[in-house]
């Protein structure tokens, strides 16, 4: 069941940033809730979030999980995900991305769960290998 509703929630943050949805977007992590937008470049709480992903949003990104897998420990859940991504440079030119996303997740009070990390660059250091 966790599993479903960990999925759901990577799921609808995929989703809202492919319709440009800020408030969609940020309801799917904590408050203090950290994004990698850039290798190397940490946002970290609802400022930073909105001003990585405004800028993200600009490609009109359509992002499609291709595989997942969920580990439970607890109140803590590690989300691990291969990804395929598609959008439009502001030249109009096509983008086309794949890669290995990590996202940590925290079960609130309410029994929801909300992004805590996400990385969407979690196989940077096998290509850097």
């Amino acid at each position: 069941m966790d599993h479903q509703k960990i999925n759901a929630v990577v799921t609808a943050n995929n989703a809202a940033v492919g319709r440009g949805d800020m408030a969609g977007v940020l309801a799917t992590f904590e408050e203090n809730g950290a994004l990698v937008g850039q290798p190397d470049m940490v946002a970290q709480g609802r400022q930073a979030l909105e001003a990585a992903f405004a800028g993200f949003m600009g490609i009109k990104p359509q992002i499609t999980v291709t595989a997942h897998d969920v580990i439970v420990a607890g109140d803590i859940a590690l989300h691990s995900s291969t990804w395929t991504l598609t959008g439009a440079a502001p030249d109009g030119s096509k983008i086309a991305q794949s890669g290995f996303s990590t996202v940590v997740l925290r079960q609130q009070a309410d029994g929801a769960w909300l992004m805590v990390i996400d990385n969407p660059f979690g196989d940077l250091l096998l290509q850097a290998a």
